[in-house]
């Protein structure tokens, strides 16, 4: 009796498994909404420098008077305005007329971090990614060691301290500080949760369901974070409202049950089977005690089997085994491609000729669109070939647009850069989310948060180089888009590396994660293979038994 056929008897698609996904949306919505916080606090509105005669004349008027200094107009102090002669001051602006966009007053308008001081805003998004790339890693780290509730409550309670205090922030070094322990939560927040959630699924719900919720509370997320803050009308009061909906996952406590295969590579059988009873009651199952008990005995086998105890395990045993640490190298390059790749799309709002409000009201609008369409293709094809087609047809969009960008006149066609951005947005998504959910199932469990928070800081620390590849846009056009085809298609390559998880028995200790996989061809997907064929959960079965006769505990197959 081993954890999925436990886990079935409970109810692994039950009312829990429903609430779970509900709760897992919900965690997606609100990062959504903190993670694009950083980008519309910071949105610097149209601007000049402030001048008496100025004060009332339309925006219009004040364009055309600085229309003759070009990029120079929003930093240039004006001397005298008499007629169509305008002389220009030596001294530096002090005071700016802005045309705020929807009526936000974002942090540089209401700070004047702008021109001169504009670095300030700049060294705050720094600190919020460098919080980010310590939040990662440190709530990793404690999702294996404290348990995957405690840790998503922590990642979510910072990403509510550092959203609040930065309300109260009036100069650089505390925006900094304040931006440092939001950006803690900036992706610990989700990605612990959606561990959870995954190791209590049916594969069934690990397709159409998941992907379906995740999609639609993206698209909420992304749609509500530019509107809202229109709506609240300050950076201030927008970060309030993104704290307080931090501060709700607080109540998971009370809800959401600790992950019964964590507690078993704990050694805390007795823990993961009340957990598991409480599943079963909340489904309105019924199981017997002797399904129980052989439970536990299957535990204490597994135990006694493994060359190192589970809880003991370290993220460097991912590399003490061949099969093992080339799956757990190949996730973390693709990961970090792909992330690379999805953040340069995704922010790159302010270079397409309409108001950065709208651009993201338009990116979200494909965001659920790409969720069913992945889950759809990875319950009839598995992981990988979705992942592999979704990176090919995302890079030769980029590579296609890029050899548009090359052509003159290009760049001011909105019309074409939409065509082209809003498919790439929606292939991009699909890109990440399959891609992080792969990534989430490959690595055993005794070592998966660990696992997974080496990934997503690897990543993090492929994205810094994000607003570089969007900024050489600015001297060659096609550029980014080339670059990007080309990451996307290494990535695409590296992912027919990796084994199938797509109805299989995902891998708990390192030994399963060793044998998962073994044999197979990069051309081995799940939509070519018999269903009833489960040729990775026979390789580990192997490997137990040879572990068995090697260390002496049993002769025959029968003992085992």
């Amino acid at each position: 009796m081993d954890f999925d056929q436990i886990l079935e008897k409970c109810g692994n698609a039950g009312r829990y498994q429903y609430l779970m996904i509900l709760l897992l949306g919900y965690i997606a919505f609100t990062t959504t909404v903190h993670y694009y916080s950083q980008n519309i606090i910071g949105f610097v509105p149209q601007h000049w420098c402030h001048h008496e005669a100025l004060e009332n004349r339309s925006f219009e008027e004040i364009a055309a008077i600085y229309a003759p200094f070009g990029k120079e107009a929003s930093c240039t102090r004006l001397d005298r305005i008499e007629g169509d002669v305008v002389t220009v001051s030596n001294e530096t602006c002090q005071r700016w007329i802005y045309n705020y966009d929807f009526g936000f007053r974002s942090m540089n308008a209401e700070l004047n971090w702008v021109c001169n001081d504009a670095y300030k805003a700049r060294i705050g998004q720094s600190l919020f990614f460098l919080g980010s790339l310590v939040g990662t890693f440190t709530f990793g780290v404690l999702g294996d060691r404290i348990g995957r509730v405690r840790a998503v409550i922590l990642a979510n309670q910072c990403g509510f301290v550092g959203d609040f205090l930065t309300t109260y922030a009036s100069n650089l070094v505390q925006f900094a500080i304040f931006r440092c322990i939001s950006g803690l939560a900036a992706t610990a927040n989700y990605y612990l949760m959606f561990i959870l959630v995954l190791e209590y699924l049916a594969p069934k719900l690990r397709n159409m369901a998941i992907s379906g919720t995740l999609g639609i509370c993206f698209c909420l997320g992304a749609l509500v974070a530019p509107w809202l803050s229109v709506l609240a009308g300050n950076w201030r009061i927008y970060l309030t409202c993104s704290a307080l909906l931090q501060l709700v996952v607080a109540l998971f406590y009370f809800v959401v049950q600790e992950s019964a295969q964590w507690l078993i590579t704990r050694t805390n059988v007795e823990g993961a089977i009340a957990r598991l009873k409480h599943i079963a009651h909340f489904n309105g199952m019924e199981v017997k005690a002797a399904d129980f008990e052989a439970f536990r005995r299957n535990c204490i086998v597994k135990r006694k089997l493994s060359n190192q105890p589970e809880q003991t395990a370290g993220i460097f045993d991912l590399l003490r085994t061949p099969n093992l640490r080339k799956i757990s190298l190949l996730v973390v390059f693709t990961f970090m491609l792909t992330s690379l790749s999805f953040n340069t799309i995704s922010r790159n709002v302010e270079g397409l000729g309409l108001s950065p409000f709208v651009v993201f009201s338009l990116f979200a609008v494909v965001v659920p669109p790409s969720g069913f369409i992945q889950g759809l293709l990875q319950s009839r094809v598995g992981r990988k070939a979705t992942a592999f087609l979704a990176m090919l047809c995302t890079g030769l969009l980029s590579c296609a647009l890029g050899v548009a960008l090359s052509t003159e006149g290009a760049q001011q066609n909105v019309t074409l850069l939409l065509a082209f951005a809003l498919p790439m947005r929606l292939g991009i998504s699909m890109c990440y989310t399959v891609t992080s959910q792969f990534a989430s199932e490959l690595l055993p469990t005794c070592v998966r948060s660990r696992g997974i928070a080496a990934v997503h800081l690897a990543a993090a620390g492929a994205s810094f180089v994000s607003p570089y590849l969007i900024h050489l846009g600015t001297k060659l056009a096609a550029a980014p888009s080339l670059i990007l085809a080309l990451l996307l298609l290494t990535a695409s390559g590296c992912t027919l590396m990796l084994p199938e998880t797509n109805n299989r028995q995902l891998p708990i200790t390192l030994a399963d994660g060793e044998a998962f996989g073994k044999g197979e061809s990069m051309l081995s997907f799940d939509c070519w293979r018999r269903h009833d064929d489960d040729v990775s959960k026979e390789t580990i079965e192997e490997v137990r038994l040879h572990q068995l006769k090697g260390q002496g505990k049993c002769e025959t197959d029968a003992e085992v």
